[in-house]
């Protein structure tokens, strides 16, 4: 007993509303089978019965032939447009049109003339633009040119100063005038010349015999000791055999004296006859 009763008491408690819904459920129940039932009935109620009957003639009829449609009727031509009317021109209508012809003639060709004006006149001053830069440029090279040349003319100058004041101070014998640069002046004396002739003509063989007496003259240029270095026929005599006599004998001469101031000129010139 006391165990039935603690068992009922530790149970769940009822379930509320538990009446009601075993109600709705049998209507719910109760309801799909009434329709279900209708549903069955309606179908074996409603029947469709079929009949087909054929219907005779007492008297044989003919069948009327089909219905031939006839072919539309061709189309109507096209009614022509009336021609239109030429329109009446005037004599002054075309006076009026070969004005207009005239003037846009006119019109072209003025502009025609403009433009050809307009080209001529870019060409005449692009030419001038170029001739006037060519100018310039040829008188800036002039310019250059006469600044190099007063550049070097002034540069010779000084050279030729520096060189008198160092010939100067060295103990030039010159005037103040003087354009060597040499400390004493070169010139042979009087009788150097007879001195030079007197020692070359030794050395002179020329064996053929001339009636007249021509001259040569000779330019022989010697080193500061007196050498010989070269010679040359400065004026002929005519005769080719005399000539070269004379350039063989002071070659084979080798070395001049010296003059009376104890130098010998660098060049001189000497002139030799065949019978002095």
């Amino acid at each position: 007993m006391h165990a039935a009763t603690d068992r009922l008491a530790f149970a769940p408690p009822a379930t509320p509303g538990l009446l009601r819904s075993v109600a709705l459920a049998v209507l719910a129940h109760t309801l799909l089978v009434a329709a279900l039932t209708w549903g069955v009935r309606w179908k074996h109620d409603d029947r469709i019965v079929a009949v087909e009957a054929e219907l005779w003639a007492s008297v044989p009829v003919q069948a009327a032939p089909p219905l031939v449609e006839e072919p539309p009727p061709p189309p109507a031509p096209p009614v022509p447009e009336p021609a239109k009317a030429e329109p009446i021109v005037s004599n002054a209508d075309i006076a009026l049109a070969r004005a207009k012809e005239r003037k846009d003639k006119e019109k072209l060709l003025k502009e025609k003339l403009d433009k050809e004006k307009r080209e001529k006149e870019k060409l005449a001053v692009e030419k001038k633009a170029a001739e006037e830069k060519k100018q310039k440029e040829l008188a800036a090279q002039k310019a250059e040119q006469l600044k190099a040349q007063q550049e070097t003319k002034l540069a010779e100058k000084r050279r030729q100063e520096n060189i008198q004041r160092m010939t100067g101070l060295a103990g030039a014998s010159g005037g103040p005038s003087a354009t060597g640069t040499a400390l004493k002046s070169a010139d042979p004396s009087a009788g150097y010349q007879g001195r030079i002739s007197a020692r070359i003509k030794p050395n002179i063989v020329f064996t053929e015999d001339i009636s007249d007496n021509p001259r040569v003259e000779v330019t022989v240029r010697t080193s500061p000791d007196g050498s010989i270095v070269g010679s040359s026929i400065r004026k002929s005599s005519g005769n080719k055999a005399w000539d070269e006599a004379v350039l063989k004998a002071i070659d084979k001469t080798e070395v001049l004296p010296r003059d009376v101031n104890g130098q010998v000129p660098s060049s001189l010139v000497i002139g030799f006859r065949p019978r002095d």
